[in-house]
C-alpha cells in the first residue's frame, strides 16, 4: 500500500492545494473533521468552550505544520493527534493551576437538576453521568484519553497507537488499567 493510498482521492488534492496557500481548500478540511476534532478535545477537556479553543488550536497547528505531514497515516489519525497531545497538555496545566489556586470542584448543589419537576430518571442519568466524569477525572490523562478515544470515539488500537505516539501494546495495556481503574471507582461510588 502506498503512502499517498492511505487518503481519499479528494482528500490528496486538498492536502495537496492548503499546501499551497489554498486556504479554500483548507477549509474544506477544517469543515471535514472539525466535529470529531472537537470530540477528540472534548473528551479529554470535559468543557465545550476549551474544547472548541482546543480544536482551534489543534487546525491552526496542523496548517502551520501541513509541510511535515507525510500521509505515513491517514490525515485524520494526524489531526487527532494533535488534538489529543493539545488537550492532554491543557488538561496537566490546568491540573497544575487550580491545584496552586486551591480551586474545588463545583459544588454538589451545581450538579443537581435545575428545577424539581425533573424526572427520577433524568436525575439518575445526571447521577451517573456526573459518577463517570468523576471517575474519568480519577484517571490520568494518558488512561483517560485512550479509554476516551476507544469507547467514545470508537477507534481501533493501531489508529489510537499513531494517535497517542505509543506503540499498540502500550494502547492495549492502557486501556486494560483504565477499564479496571474505572471498575473500581465506580464499585467504590456504589458502596457509598
Amino acid at each position: 500500500m502506498s503512502k499517498e493510498s492511505r487518503l481519499a482521492p479528494d482528500e490528496t488534492e486538498l492536502i495537496r492545494k492548503a499546501r499551497q496557500g489554498d486556504n479554500e481548500a483548507f477549509g474544506i478540511l477544517v469543515e471535514r473533521y472539525q466535529r470529531r476534532v472537537i470530540g477528540v478535545a472534548l473528551a479529554v477537556v470535559h468543557n465545550p468552550d476549551d474544547a472548541l479553543e482546543l480544536a482551534q488550536e489543534t487546525f491552526v497547528r496542523a496548517y502551520e505544520n501541513l509541510g511535515s505531514f507525510e500521509s505515513r497515516s491517514s490525515f485524520s489519525t494526524w489531526l487527532y493527534r494533535i488534538a489529543a497531545n493539545l488537550a492532554i497538555d491543557f488538561r496537566r496545566r490546568e491540573a497544575r493551576h487550580s491545584f496552586v489556586r486551591g480551586e474545588e470542584a463545583e459544588s454538589e448543589i451545581d450538579r443537581m437538576p435545575s428545577s424539581i419537576g425533573d424526572s427520577f430518571a433524568e436525575f439518575s442519568r445526571a447521577e451517573l453521568n456526573r459518577r463517570l466524569r468523576a471517575a474519568l477525572d480519577e484517571l490520568t490523562p494518558e488512561h483517560r484519553a485512550v479509554i476516551l478515544l476507544r469507547e467514545v470515539e470508537g477507534l481501533g488500537y493501531d489508529e489510537i497507537s499513531d494517535i497517542l505516539q505509543c506503540p499498540r501494546g502500550t494502547v492495549m495495556s492502557r486501556l486494560h488499567y483504565a477499564r479496571n481503574r474505572l471498575r473500581a471507582i465506580l464499585k467504590t461510588y456504589e458502596q457509598n
